[in-house]
């Protein structure tokens, strides 16, 4: 099983210099005062091709491995888990339209995509459908020129400055899965489209850089051309088909968080004295310090197993759940065990593991909860599916 080669390498490097360079300087200020990632960064990472590292090269993209899109994963949420979060609207949804799309659609628009010049955003979930993902309400109906939307939507991150929104809506309801069809809404970014598509945003602990957002569409009209692959009832299916790679990179940016949290916590514990003696010469300190390389390490070896076997093209759902769970409890730990091993200093707001510890609140719920995860695994162990 081979997992890094000079390509990656490479790739891993050279965004590791620019996370440094670009992203670590603005990471608190963008965290302390819920500032929106700078555009001039947004560009610079679309000029490096962060944004379409496994799109196709004859698309514009890097065309490389989900590997290299692990490496580059880390390397930018260890910096700012907003930024290792943010090219994955285009990373995701590219793939999606790459499966599925029609030739007009994919030439249209996946080159932009793989530029960041189109800035995309997911907009599935919605307030009966959560979890249960094909639970949606939000109706299109047919019209002699298009479709009609109307529905509301809930947690769109990034909505407020994409262009292209892929909207998941019913167009039957004969069938709950199959009667999902998924809509591409153009749009100017750093607007919605009033009073037909409106957009409110809703404050978080943490994760800042993005926001995220609820939709109301409000008899919104598309064109026939904004169904993605052209025909109707694909849409859950093209969801479950974006979920393995979208879970399996997930699994970097929680260790590319636990990553910086772990770091933070080894040094501190060995310039905090107490008792005479640095901390880190305690054994419960030492220990602790001891679990979280572990963990880290068991998350990483995993990810790039599970990428591997998404990219052999075989179903791979059970590698994608089972690293997306482990990896953001194994976050979700760590970043607590760092604020812990600085004590009162690690409960300031302005702290940097406190920064960690909220954002890794979101990381065993987004994507599909952990206990989601635990029943993909356990029907697929089991051969129930």
């Amino acid at each position: 099983m081979t997992y890094l080669t000079d390509d990656h390498l490479a790739i891993q490097e050279s965004t590791r210099q620019f996370a440094k360079r670009e992203i670590e300087p603005i990471a608190q200020t963008l965290d302390l005062e819920d500032k929106q990632i700078p555009d001039e960064v947004l560009a610079k990472m679309g000029a490096l091709g962060l944004f379409g590292v496994t799109l196709p090269e004859e698309h514009g993209g890097l065309g490389l491995d989900t590997a290299a899109l692990c490496v580059v994963t880390e390397e930018l949420a260890k910096a700012s888990l907003s930024v290792g979060s943010v090219i994955h609207r285009n990373s995701t949804l590219g793939h999606i339209l790459h499966l599925y799309g029609t030739d007009e659609q994919r030439n249209k628009y996946l080159a932009g995509m793989a530029t960041g010049d189109i800035m995309t955003s997911s907009s599935g979930t919605e307030p009966e459908a959560g979890s249960d993902a094909a639970n949606i309400k939000t109706t299109a109906k047919r019209t002699s020129n298009g479709y009609v939307l109307n529905g509301t939507k809930q947690w769109t991150t990034f909505a407020n400055r994409a262009d292209l929104l892929f909207v998941y809506a019913r167009t039957s309801n004969e069938h709950k899965h199959g009667g999902i069809s998924l809509f591409m809404v153009e749009k100017p970014a750093g607007e919605f489209l009033p009073p037909n598509l409106t957009g409110t945003h809703i404050p978080t602990a943490g994760y800042h850089g993005m926001k995220s957002y609820s939709l109301a569409l409000d008899d919104l009209e598309v064109p026939e051309s904004a169904l993605v692959g052209g025909v109707e009832g694909q849409g859950f299916r093209q969801l479950m088909s974006g979920y393995e790679t979208a879970r399996i990179t997930f699994a970097s940016r929680c260790i590319g968080l636990a990553q910086a949290a772990y770091e933070e916590a080894l040094a501190y514990t060995q310039q905090r004295v107490q008792f005479g003696k640095p901390i880190s010469n305690f054994q419960a300190v030492r220990f602790r310090l001891a679990d979280m390389y572990t963990q880290i390490q068991a998350a990483r070896s995993m990810t790039f197993s599970a990428a591997e076997a998404f990219d052999t093209g075989k179903r791979a759902d059970l590698e994608a759940g089972a690293v997306k769970l482990f990896a953001a409890e194994m976050a979700h730990k760590v970043a607590w065990d760092a604020l812990y091993l600085h004590g009162g200093n690690g409960y300031a707001i302005d702290s940097k593991v406190n920064r960690y510890w909220r954002d890794a609140g979101l990381l065993p719920i987004g994507e599909g909860t952990s206990d989601i995860q635990r029943e993909i695994i356990a029907r697929r162990i089991l051969g129930e599916r």
